[in-house]
């Protein structure tokens, strides 16, 4: 059973007025369903009441005075020996406001609905939104700025590139060879294993390459190498993975990233490993220079074992092969860092 059939019998003996100069009337107050009833002593209507729109004028005290809410001059009062009516009043009208729409309580839904998502896309879209959009917009002149920078931080832990007014030319020449004039060749004389890139093609290059091997095409193939790598790596973007949004949003606005995040990004690049390379990829790149894979296969193996295929590839090519440097460029470039 509802509260509303509970109470639906209920009758109660009360005064009730019309207006303020009407004069009080004993009446029978009945509940029903929505509303409440009154009538006088011989049963006739005199007023319908919405229990959702009565009012009381003097809560927890008696006689107990209602009045429809908006009209005080209409007034009911109830005994206290009528205190079950007033309970029933009371406790149908809070059934009622309990099943009433709560427009407000949708509102507060929708609007925390609303931050949700919008906390959703901070979070989880707004952060690969910026860095996407800077990697489409920042120019490829301030990509070479950044890599220019990197370079300066991973000379604190390499040393400054080596330079030789006498070796210049000859990297130089082998940049032509190898990359084609794309990008810059940089020989660090500590701190790098083999070769790195950065942003702006800019590719470092161990000093050890340029002097342990008596082959100049080791170290062309080393270069045609991480010239591939970083034709694949996107390194632009891990740079902004690495930097973070707020340093991405920094970018695209100020155009310069934090110091402090292009300096940890440069030690990790030095003990970052490299990226393995597809046997096909090199075969085609190398053959396109014309420049031949069998010394660096051996440099990368010297039993050959491993790198069988780059080195069977250049008997099958068909190809005449030119020398990446000449003996006497060679020659100055293996003194870039002094000998």
């Amino acid at each position: 059973m509802t509260a509303l059939d509970k109470y639906a019998r209920i009758e109660a003996e009360g005064l009730w007025r019309q207006n303020a100069e009407s004069q009080h009337r004993n009446v029978i107050v009945s509940v029903g369903h929505a509303t409440l009833t009154i009538t006088d002593t011989q049963d006739r209507p005199l007023a319908h009441w919405s229990l959702a729109a009565v009012a009381r004028d003097n809560p927890g005290r008696f006689p107990a005075v209602f009045f429809p809410d908006g009209d005080p001059d209409e007034r009911l009062e109830l005994s206290e020996r009528e205190s079950e009516m007033v309970e029933a009043i009371e406790r149908l009208q809070r059934v009622i406001e309990k099943r009433r729409p709560k427009p407000g309580r949708l509102r507060i839904l929708i609007t925390l609905g609303i931050l949700s998502a919008l906390v959703g896309l901070a979070v989880f879209w707004l952060p690969q939104a910026v860095k996407n959009y800077a990697f489409r917009v920042v120019p490829p002149i301030k990509q070479k700025e950044i890599g220019l920078e990197l370079l300066n931080y991973i000379t604190d832990f390499s040393g400054k590139p080596c330079n030789s007014a006498f070796a210049n030319n000859a990297l130089t020449l082998l940049g032509q060879k190898t990359i084609g004039g794309k990008g810059s060749l940089f020989v660090l004389p500590t701190g790098l294993d083999q070769t790195i890139h950065l942003p702006g093609n800019l590719i470092l290059i161990s000093r050890d390459l340029v002097e342990d091997f008596e082959d100049p095409d080791v170290l062309a193939g080393f270069v045609i190498a991480e010239q591939l790598r970083y034709e694949n790596d996107e390194i632009f973007k891990d740079i902004l993975n690495y930097a973070g949004t707020f340093a991405t949003f920094r970018l695209v606005t100020t155009g310069s990233l934090p110091a402090e995040k292009l300096r940890a990004y440069s030690k990790d690049l030095l003990i970052k490993p490299q990226t393995s390379l597809k046997f096909e990829t090199l075969i085609q790149r190398f053959h396109e220079k014309r420049i031949r894979l069998t010394p660096f296969a051996y440099a990368l193996d010297v039993t050959g074992e491993k790198t069988f295929a780059l080195i069977e590839a250049d008997g099958l090519a068909g190809i005449d092969f030119a020398p990446s440097l000449q003996d006497g460029n060679w020659i100055q470039l293996q003194n870039i860092c002094g000998g």
